[in-house]
């Protein structure tokens, strides 16, 4: 029979987590709109997250504004496009080294591998984000100071 207490310490080990409390947390995620969720019972802490939804508007075309067919397939899906570079967590992203500074990357730069793109500051950590490839950079998809989420588009690198 399986004891309630920890053989090395002799203290009572928290119950594990069960099925239905993950099921509820992550029926909780959906019902919320929320992409991650933690909890901590007993000094064991659970950790429940999913990849954030991409979200596209589309504005109703006009007569006048053609569209460009050779711009259509990487405004339309970001996320789709082969240069796509993701974001490898959640956090606030920095395209400069400072406030004030010039940016790391612009439009239309040529890059190397490991080059670095942007910085994303997460848990107070300034994380410098390296070109996957190499290549011409085509889109800067996130704006200085915005909230990303994990595989959020961030740049084209074409």
């Amino acid at each position: 029979m399986a004891s309630d207490k920890d053989k090395k310490s002799g203290q009572a080990k928290p119950a594990p987590y069960d099925e239905d409390t993950i099921r509820g947390l992550a029926r909780l995620l959906d019902e919320t709109g929320l992409t991650e969720i933690e909890i901590e019972r007993g000094g064991e802490r659970i950790k429940i997250g999913r990849a954030a939804r991409a979200v596209s508007v589309t504005a109703p075309a006009t007569a006048a504004a053609p569209v460009a067919a050779t711009a259509a397939p990487a405004a339309a899906d970001p996320a789709k496009h082969p240069g796509m570079v993701p974001s490898p967590m959640v956090g606030t992203a920095y395209l400069a080294p400072s406030p004030g500074a010039k940016v790391f990357v612009e439009v239309g730069q040529t890059v190397k591998a490991g080059d670095t793109l942007l910085i994303i500051e997460a848990m107070k950590t300034m994380n410098q984000i390296p070109a996957p490839r190499g290549g011409t950079v085509t889109q800067v998809l996130v704006e200085d100071g915005q909230p990303v989420e994990f595989g959020e588009p961030l740049m084209i690198i074409e």
